[in-house]
């Protein structure tokens, strides 16, 4: 069976990480994938974990391979009217054009969807950005640390009410945003196949923030007020709560029907005594008495290791999850069985573990192994299928070397 997106080819103008990851998972659907990127090369592919406060020697940037694997690299310096002009020739082989670049520059540039669907009707253009096309911060740089993270609420709702607002780590809002945006593109191409047009989509980082969050902000709008902050020393179930064991160790309990569980989630701990406990006899009585019962949850679960607790936790039937680092998580044997970290083999860094697309197949293998390409390995070869001079093609490789 041929892959999804066989014969379509798209031309990437971006950077960092959410049109980026967008990027690769059309390139895993089968989509020919360019990215255009500075003759120097963008600031993520030379972004080391060193650099980044890992102690490891690895020479690449593991994440921005993730993000650029199975594409080809054009790498030209849009300063040069060539340049410029040679883009404009290999966006016009191109069924979707896939930015991140902010408004006014596109314009700048002749890149705007306006310009170019006036020419090519049938060009799908795709638009990352913080604030959306229009509005006062159409143009305003914008990463999802600020955009998705801290200016949609999620930031500070994160956290106890005591505790300072929460750090997000790198990616959160770019991957929900590329998953929304290769939603949009599968779409659009469907909607072309039938009537022959094109369309512009525009995925905006702040309104991802809105939907991911999409419980406590549908809620807040309904209710006119701001979502309750969750309490871990007086939350509103207690088998909802994450608690510390001896060796300073966290298992988190997610047992939102707690009425179904406590019987057995006190056999699970051997504190059946708590059962008859007047305080404790319903949901909402262990609500009225939350502090007391997480008083003595915290000093029950200091008794054992997180290990101890597992085995215990696991023989019962109730729903909980040891917290873990996340290089234990990626040890763990189900996420190993599901096959959600394959290792690439790359020509010039050797081989390495990433992480899988976010779907699987049953017709179509995804294995995402294919290495990110080297800068401007295809510059040539993307330039001369879309037509451009011999002559030219030899000043911007050598512009770009």
């Amino acid at each position: 069976m041929a892959a999804p997106l066989e014969g379509i080819r798209v031309v990437e103008l971006a950077s960092f990480v959410a049109a980026p990851a967008c990027g690769a998972l059309l390139a895993d659907l089968g989509a020919d994938v360019i990215k255009v990127e500075v003759p120097w090369g963008e600031i993520y592919r030379h972004s080391t974990p060193r650099m980044v406060g890992f102690e490891s020697d690895f020479p690449a940037s593991a994440p921005y391979q993730m993000e650029n694997r199975g594409k080809r690299s054009l790498a030209l310096d849009l300063a040069l009217p060539q340049a410029l002009e040679a883009l404009h020739k290999v966006v016009d082989t191109a069924d979707v054009m896939l930015t991140n670049m902010l408004p006014a520059r596109l314009e700048k540039n002749g890149l705007d969807p306006e310009t170019l669907r006036t020419a090519r009707p049938e060009l799908i253009v795709c638009r990352i950005s913080g604030f959306g096309p229009d509005g006062p911060d159409a143009n305003r740089p914008a990463f999802d640390y600020s955009t998705f993270w801290a200016r949609t609420g999620i930031m500070d709702q994160l956290r106890d009410p005591e505790a300072p607002p929460a750090f997000q780590r790198p990616g959160f809002g770019d991957h929900s945003a590329a998953m929304a945006m290769a939603l949009g593109v599968v779409s659009a191409l469907r909607t072309r196949d039938a009537d022959g047009q094109g369309q512009v989509i525009d995925v905006s980082l702040q309104h991802i923030g809105f939907y991911v969050n999409g419980n406590d902000v549908a809620s807040s709008l309904a209710a006119g007020e701001q979502p309750p902050m969750h309490q871990r020393k007086q939350p509103r179930n207690p088998l909802w709560n994450h608690y510390r064991t001896a060796g300073d160790r966290w298992l988190f309990l997610v047992m939102i029907e707690s009425d179904r569980y406590w019987p057995e989630f006190l056999r699970a701990i051997e504190r059946s005594d708590l059962e008859t406990d007047e305080r404790f006899a319903g949901a909402v009585p262990r609500y009225q008495n939350s502090r007391e019962l997480v008083e003595i949850l915290d000093a029950t679960f200091a008794q054992r290791t997180l290990e101890e607790w597992g085995e215990r936790l696991n023989a019962h039937s109730v729903i909980w999850a040891p917290t873990r680092t996340i290089l234990e998580a990626t040890q763990d044997p189900a996420a190993r069985e599901y096959g959600s970290f394959p290792t690439v083999d790359h020509p010039e860094f050797g081989s390495f573990e990433t992480v899988a697309p976010p779907m699987r197949m049953s017709a179509h293998d995804m294995p995402a192994t294919a290495p990110a390409p080297g800068l401007g390995a295809h510059t040539a070869e993307v330039l001369a299928e879309a037509g451009v001079d011999a002559e030219t093609i030899a000043l911007l490789v050598e512009a770009s070397g």
